[in-house]
């Protein structure tokens, strides 16, 4: 079990009464366990919380005034990681994935691995399947896209990265879930915190459905996989930004953090490295 501290502070300058939907708070789940949680803003007015579906992202709407708005967001969550040796990890036919499972084999607004089929093919087709062609595809990922930040913006889509050879980790993701799924691989999109990210920032990696379960991976290698923390989960990064925005809004500075907090009861304090093992935490 991993335990981390992590947080945000976003701060916006509002113009005309405006709705703002924030999906910066962490999931509960089986292997992701929230121990404190807060979550504040300085407008004096009522937040309010929904669940979307199928996903479970939790998502909070606040609607403001003019003038200047602060929300901030402070977690302690536990990690248990469910590991695996990829070996074993084998692909599923589409005739015998669960039937909650195929949406994911489509192509979506940032995905279009329709477009990527022949390339997907060329490069991958030819892989052992199952965990071995993920990381194949990874590794492609990795050495042929340049992570620069700051190179990317809400329009480009993981066909466009292909192109480019240049981009940031939603970018990365995209194009990771795009091959995925031209491979008839199911994949997803996830968002959240990472650790040891330099600057600190809002992190984005991606899950494929392997054997009867999700396992992660990330193409920057920037976070341990173990120091992963989910917030958002969807078919791409439409589903999941972490600040949509209604009305006349600008941003004026957003910080972020995330701690490791040693087990000192059991004197546990090396800090997460990467593995060589699978690792799930869907």
């Amino acid at each position: 079990m991993l335990k981390y501290e992590l947080g945000c502070v976003l701060n916006y300058i509002v113009s005309e009464p405006s709705t703002l939907i924030f999906n910066i708070g962490v999931v509960s789940n089986d292997y992701q366990t929230i121990v404190t949680e807060e979550l504040h803003h300085d407008v004096g007015i009522k937040i309010e919380e929904y669940v979307t579906q199928p996903d479970r992202n939790r998502c909070f709407r606040l609607n403001v005034s003019p003038g200047a708005v602060q929300i901030s967001y402070r977690a302690i969550v536990e990690l248990t990681h469910y590991q695996a040796d990829p070996i074993g990890i084998y692909e599923v036919l589409p005739a015998d994935l669960p039937l909650d499972i195929l949406p994911y084999l489509y192509p979506s607004r940032y995905c279009q691995s329709d477009r990527l089929l022949r390339l997907a093919e060329s490069e991958f087709g030819d892989l052992v399947p199952g965990y071995a062609r993920v990381t194949a595809i990874c590794n492609w990922i990795y050495d042929r896209i340049l992570y620069r930040s700051g190179s990317s913006d809400a329009g480009i889509s993981a066909c466009d990265t292909v192109l480019e050879r240049v981009g940031v980790c939603r970018d990365f993701a995209h194009l990771g879930i795009a091959f995925c799924r031209a491979s008839n691989i199911p994949a997803r999109f996830v968002s959240g915190y990472a650790y040891g990210l330099n600057p600190p920032d809002f992190h984005a990696w991606f899950e494929a459905y392997l054997g009867d379960r999700w396992y992660t991976f990330d193409p920057t290698r920037l976070s341990p996989q173990t120091g992963l923390v989910r917030v958002g989960t969807g078919r791409d990064a439409a589903d999941v930004s972490f600040a949509n925005i209604f009305g006349a809004v600008q941003m004026s500075q957003m910080q972020l953090f995330m701690n490791y907090l040693p087990d000192v009861q059991s004197s546990v304090t090396q800090m997460p490295l990467p593995t060589t093992e699978a690792i799930s935490i869907a």
